[in-house]
């Protein structure tokens, strides 16, 4: 299968989600490992630690909005023939699309209004914004993801590399 640089661009989201889940790991893991042996709190580790999940959230979305693998109804999808569900799959990637084109303009606002209002971290008074931006930017990425699987499944069906769609084999 010849990979086009649209399916790198899907990696590299992908990527950037994985590498995200680590660092929320890797915070928990540090916080967790310096309060219980040596009784010491990172400064900002709850706020950031909470930062760092909502970024989570949002490049997730991103991860999953492409391949269609994330947990679906499929009652009446599983039960119509292939046109039909090629339909159902497009209206709902379409709804999706609209609904995450939504949150990324209200993210948007959010990113901007925690910079205006100079939003800081309880310990260090670190600004929040640019937390949000990144969450934002995944996002982003989220409403291309969906854009690129929607023009795939309109008009380029075999690009598609969710298991068993039918009608795009």
């Amino acid at each position: 299968m010849k990979r086009t640089s649209m399916d790198r661009f899907i990696d590299t989201i992908e990527w950037i989600a994985a590498g995200f889940v680590g660092i929320v790991a890797l915070n928990i893991f540090v916080a967790v490992l310096l309060r219980n042996l040596f009784s010491y709190s990172i400064p900002d580790s709850f706020d950031i630690g909470r930062l760092l999940l909502g970024i989570l959230i949002f490049w997730g979305i991103a991860a999953t909005s492409y391949r269609g693998t994330h947990i679906t109804v499929d009652l009446i999808w599983g039960n119509v023939d292939p046109k039909y569900q090629r339909l159902i799959d497009v209206f709902a990637t379409l709804v999706l699309l609209l609904v995450v084109t939504v949150q990324t303009w209200t993210l948007f606002d959010k990113v901007r209004g925690t910079y205006n209002d100079n939003v800081t971290t309880f310990d260090m008074h670190m600004p929040t914004w640019p937390f949000f931006a990144v969450a934002w930017a995944g996002d982003v990425s989220a409403v291309l993801l969906i854009a690129i699987r929607t023009y795939r499944l309109i008009f380029h069906p075999e690009e598609m590399h969710d298991p068993k769609i039918a009608g795009t084999e």
